[in-house]
């Protein structure tokens, strides 16, 4: 089973533009949806974006609540998912977790460890 380890968290101020990375323990392509979500306490987890195998394209997905803002992408050869944040709010401190979803022989998905994010002045 693939291991997930996040990367770039922290204390950013509002505005900031902090960027997330997932180092995955095996390839990533082409057997792995990629994506991200976030938690804050007493909520449940909730989706923040994903990107297929193929990379960026129309079928990578943002929410609502972070389209334009942030951006997903991939390096294949580095088994790396990464998230770039900009212009935070502090609605976006949570807990972000990678997320990799095997496609086939069979589905199944696999959570990282997660990575804080407070963003405060």
């Amino acid at each position: 089973q693939v291991q997930l380890v996040e990367s770039g968290g922290g204390l950013v101020q509002p505005g900031g533009s902090p960027r997330l990375s997932c180092v995955a323990s095996e390839s990533i392509f082409p057997k792995y949806v990629m994506g991200w979500y976030r938690q804050t306490p007493g909520k449940l987890r909730e989706f923040v974006a994903l990107q297929p195998p193929g990379g960026n394209g129309i079928n990578t997905n943002y929410a609502d609540s972070v389209k334009g803002r942030f951006t997903i992408s991939r390096d294949n050869a580095k088994n790396t998912v990464y998230l770039q944040m900009n212009s935070l709010k502090r609605e976006d401190t949570a807990v972000y977790y990678c997320v990799a979803d095997q496609v086939f022989p069979v589905a199944s998905r696999t959570w990282g460890q997660g990575t804080q994010v407070t963003v405060s002045p």
